[in-house]
């Protein structure tokens, strides 16, 4: 193809190259099966109930539908947003932006700045989901190999591994391989400059019926939403297996992915987002002035690799006893880039020579001994002109003059960085469990309990390159940073156990189970510039329990109490001089409700209550307009209190006929800051006992239509956002907003019987495109995506 047609011509015309195969591929002379039933199948959905499995705290699940409402191009974590309790906001319409991407349930949140929400991919750890080193649900699983999507709304189930689950947790379950032999052919075209294409091999029932698996590979790549410059891609290969081997279940899971985003900003004041609604304030063009450059969105980057593996194998030992297992492996690297808009002068180079940061050699450690901003044709550093006043005004409200080229004599040239920061995580685990079931007499009882390990070492550097000649472009010298800054592991050890018992007796359920993590994570500095630490995270006997009464079939009362613990983290210790007299982060949950299952309807309600206590904070010695690009090492941790959410949570979904299905959700969150009990400490952060938790909305509700009649499926979609806090004065609100989702589908039958393999899509996201804010952090928000409209072409055979 030729290099000078455009770039989105140049997609359009793969796209209908692949069309035009999948249509002849699917045609009646080469398929063998029809078209997928629904979308349900088209995602992989499979046997779903929206109001969750029946346990003593509320727990919902994704149900087909859901999946339908987001495109194949858009992110796992999209799937899950419609559900009682749980806001997802991304700043990317497909999800291309881990930095801006934020969750929040019940007052818990991830994003940012904090991870407090539990992430497992088919019941096993994520490994954390912080933007250093941490990976959340997207870069494990396709989402057209989703199976289903489980919440477990601020109670986690009490076998579940995570570290930080302190509000819950969320497992993303792979989709299992189909029993037949299938070959599944999607391809989607979007706005945004939006391409993915994806294909699956199902080998169905092999090797004597005992086996079934699958692999998968797609690619997928987008431009961003607001100046069109961002050149994102994803590549994602996967595979699983199952195998039933005379009573002993083996199920094996690999993926990779390979991921380049380019990042959006924050807005940090209402004034902003009024004034520029639409803009993040990121610069699509190169204007070869540093300081205006340090906005460019080339230059926000975030760049992943991600494996990820398991082996699973459960049997029957005896009557009533099972056992199961699992050992996995995980390994994380990346890296995260700025355009700071200077050098750091790391070497004394002397009066009147050049300076070294400007040639082939590398500095490691040691501390800044300044910043270069101009230099001359010769190399060496220049001042600006005494009493010049700078004329820039953008980005951060405008420079000083050591960043105006007009402060500067004629020939002076600008002088900038590339900043990179290195990610690497391995982990290495294993999990065990045994359930015993017995009953006596009348009583059943169900006894349960197992343990967890897992080994992991994250390793971080950073490293600042010469951006080769700033009136060209952004370019770097990529072979020879000119300063390493730093180099450091972190090696972390991760044990817990649990034993839970369960008795039933004439439609009571009564549960009581206990828990405990061990931690112990450690800094070791490779460069020996700082002290190693070691901290332990131990946490208390963990208690958590319930009942469940059914006094008619289909109905079920529920009560339960949970303890949740979140350990100390790596990031913590990541500034070596900080103050870490701290205490791990603990939570109570108490969950009480109704649910009722039966024939075309469901639902459920539940009210909760949560105090979370010894939320830390970090009090840092540094200020700066803008990002601090040589951020600070020394400042104080704190547990500062926490926060208090009461709340409930509705849920219904109702078939109102055979072919129209009905959901409604309802949440109501109080979430409020407790306060440290130290004066200073609240003032130092900004904290007023009483204020509402940053990011929270008092007030959510979703309802949904959905429709499908022989070939034809269509449905639509809205949720309603309360009103947030930005920050935590309670100063800056993101107002209340209302987006609507659509999709319309069909199968290729419904056109012709040549085309019986093919089922065609389309999905809009925000139909009526509503200007809002969406994730909040750090005192800031982003920019909500606009109207996004995709199509997908699937075809098997």
């Amino acid at each position: 193809m030729s290099d000078s047609l455009p770039h989105t011509t140049k997609r359009m015309m793969a796209f209908v190259s692949f069309a035009a195969m999948a249509t002849v591929l699917a045609s009646p002379a080469v398929a063998e099966e029809a078209a997928p039933d629904a979308a349900a199948d088209a995602y992989g959905a499979e046997s779903i109930v929206v109001t969750g499995r029946a346990t003593t705290y509320n727990n919902s699940e994704v149900s087909a539908p859901m999946l339908m409402q987001q495109a194949p191009l858009t992110s796992a974590l999209a799937t899950i947003d419609n559900l009682p309790g749980v806001s997802v906001q991304e700043g990317d319409t497909f999800g291309f932006d881990d930095w801006s991407t934020t969750i929040s349930i019940r007052g818990f949140q991830t994003n940012l700045d904090e991870q407090q929400i539990g992430i497992t991919i088919d019941g096993l750890p994520n490994g954390n989901s912080g933007y250093g080193g941490g990976a959340k649900a997207n870069r494990y699983i396709d989402s057209a190999n989703i199976g289903t999507v489980s919440v477990s709304q601020g109670t986690s189930d009490i076998a579940s591994l995570s570290n930080e689950a302190l509000g819950g947790t969320i497992d993303f379950a792979t989709a299992s391989p189909e029993d037949d032999r299938r070959i599944r052919f999607s391809a989607s075209i979007g706005e945004f400059d939006a391409m993915r294409y994806y294909a699956r091999y199902d080998t169905g029932r092999i090797l004597g019926d005992t086996t079934k698996a699958w692999i998968s590979i797609s690619h997928q790549e987008a431009s961003d939403w607001i100046n069109g410059s961002a050149e994102n891609e994803r590549d994602h290969i996967a595979a699983k297996f199952e195998s039933d081997l005379s009573g002993l279940r083996l199920t094996g899971y690999m993926s990779y992915d390979d991921t380049h985003e380019d990042n959006y900003q924050r807005v940090f004041s209402a004034a902003d987002f009024i004034l520029y609604p639409e803009w993040d304030q990121l610069t699509a063009e190169w204007t070869g002035i540093p300081y205006i450059d340090q906005s460019y969105r080339k230059g926000w980057s975030t760049l992943r690799e991600n494996f990820f593996t398991y082996l699973k194998a459960d049997g029957e030992v005896t009557e009533g006893l099972t056992l199961n297992g699992a050992v996995y492996y995980h390994k994380n690297t990346g890296r995260g880039d700025w355009v700071p808009p200077y050098l750091v002068d790391v070497t004394d180079d002397g009066a009147g020579n050049p300076e070294s940061e400007l040639g082939n050699n590398t500095v490691s450690g040691g501390a800044p001994l300044g910043r270069i901003y101009f230099v001359d044709a010769n190399g060496l550093a220049l001042a600006p002109t005494a009493g010049c006043i700078s004329s820039l005004t953008f980005p951060y409200g405008g420079g000083g003059a050591e960043y105006d080229p007009a402060c500067y004599p004629a020939g002076a040239v600008g002088v900038q960085s590339y900043r990179h920061t290195h990610y690497e995580k391995d982990r290495l685990g294993f999990a065990a469990n045994f359930n015993w079931e017995k009953d006596f007499g009348s009583v059943s009882n169900v006894l349960r309990g197992g343990v967890w390990y897992e080994d992991t070492t994250r390793y971080e550097h950073r490293d600042w390159h010469k951006i080769v000649d700033t009136r060209v472009g952004f370019e770097f010298n990529e072979a020879v940073p000119y300063w390493t800054q730093y180099d450091r592991k972190y090696p972390q050890t991760t044990f817990k156990w649990y034993v839970e018992d369960q008795l039933s007796f004439a439609g009571f359920t009564a549960t009581f189970g206990v828990k405990q993590f061990l931690n112990d994570v450690e800094r070791v500095d490779l460069f020996g510039e700082t002290s190693d630490v070691k901290v332990d995270s131990d946490s208390d006997v963990l208690l958590s329990g319930g009942l469940q009464y059914e006094p008619v079939s289909g109905l079920e009362l529920f009560a339960g109490y949970a303890e949740n613990f979140k350990s100390i983290t790596d990031d913590i210790l990541e500034r070596p001089d900080s103050d870490l007299n701290i205490e791990p982060e603990t939570a109570r949950n108490i969950d009480v409700g109704v649910r009722y299952n039966r024939g075309p309807f469901s639902a459920s309600a539940t009210y909760f209550n949560i105090e979370f206590d010894n939320h830390i904070i970090f009090l840092s010695n540094n200020t700066t307009a803008g990002p601090d690009y040589l951020i600070g090492t020394n400042g104080s941790y704190f547990n500062a209190g926490g926060i208090e959410s009461e709340g409930i949570e509705l849920v219904a979904n109702v078939d109102i006929t055979e072919q129209l299905n009905a959901y409604m959700s309802y949440t109501y969150t109080d979430a409020k800051y407790i306060g440290s009990g130290d004066p200073l400490v609240d003032a130092a952060v900004g904290i007023i006992p009483g204020n509402r938790v940053t990011g929270i909305p008092e007030n959510m509700a979703v309802l949904s239509l959905n429709w499908a009649d022989g070939p034809f499926r269509f449905g639509i979609s809205g949720k309603y956002t309360d009103d947030r806090y930005v920050d935590v004065a309670n100063s800056f609100v993101a107002e209340s907003y209302f987006l609507t989702d659509l999709y319309v589908g069909v199968k290729g039958e419904a056109i012709s019987e040549a085309f019986k393999a093919l089922d065609l899509s389309l999905t809009v996201n925000n139909m009526f495109d509503e200007d809002y804010l969406g994730g909040i952090s750090g005192g800031g928000a982003w920019i909500g995506a606009p109207r996004t409209v995709v199509f997908t072409l699937t075809a098997d055979f």
